[in-house]
């Protein structure tokens, strides 16, 4: 794919998309870190529901210690996994309190060193809450990347290192979210929705599919 195509491909979803976003609710970032921390393996209706009933009673560090795991764990037990995810949470403020001054950080190495969080996660939170070109490959983006020939990879770091390198600059802030829209929403992964798809004619898949 070459890099004339590539523009076409993300100024036609920027188009579509204008402002895209996160699924999660959140309006802090410490409230994205818990979100995100609680969606490994679970639904972002899941996580916001939640969340819905977490944040009025605790949205910051100090408050999630004050309630204690086993308080953590009544708010989030709807939530698969809810037990490990409520532990490494509660690290994660402790470490957050004792380092940052509750405060989550802004750099990759502080945010890895975060029980819980791996390189998708920090490049989540510096993406989405502070506003930094990275781009976090989850399971639709790398669909997305190698389907459409984007940025083909065997692995999620490949991906995402050849997506830094081929996503043009005015484009890759938003990336992230609009490789995930697209998806999640229309890149299904068992049968992509190519008929209605804004980009289908820059797509390079072999095995497209006349599904609107």
């Amino acid at each position: 794919m070459n890099a004339q195509k590539r523009h076409e491909i993300f100024a036609r979803l920027r188009e579509h998309t204008p402002e895209p976003t996160t699924e999660l609710n959140w309006t802090t970032p410490f409230e994205l870190l818990t979100a995100v921390l609680l969606s490994a393996q679970a639904t972002d209706v899941g996580v916001n529901k939640a969340c819905a009933r977490l944040f009025p009673v605790a949205n910051t560090p100090q408050a999630i210690l004050a309630l204690g795991l086993d308080g953590l764990k009544e708010h989030i037990r709807t939530i698969g996994l809810y037990n490990t995810k409520a532990e490494n949470l509660m690290k994660t403020c402790r470490m957050l309190v004792e380092r940052h001054g509750g405060e989550v950080p802004q750099t990759r190495e502080a945010l890895e060193a975060l029980p819980g969080v791996g390189r998708k996660t920090a490049n989540v939170i510096l993406n989405t809450a502070f506003g930094q070109p990275t781009i976090a490959v989850d399971t639709h983006i790398f669909r997305v990347s190698n389907r459409t020939r984007i940025a083909t990879g065997k692995n999620v770091v490949e991906v995402e290192q050849k997506l830094l390198r081929h996503v043009p600059r005015e484009f890759r802030r938003d990336a992230h979210h609009w490789l995930i829209l697209h998806g999640r929403y229309t890149c299904v992964a068992r049968k992509p929705r190519c008929g209605s798809c804004v980009i289908e004619d820059l797509c390079e898949f072999p095995d497209k599919l006349d599904i609107a």
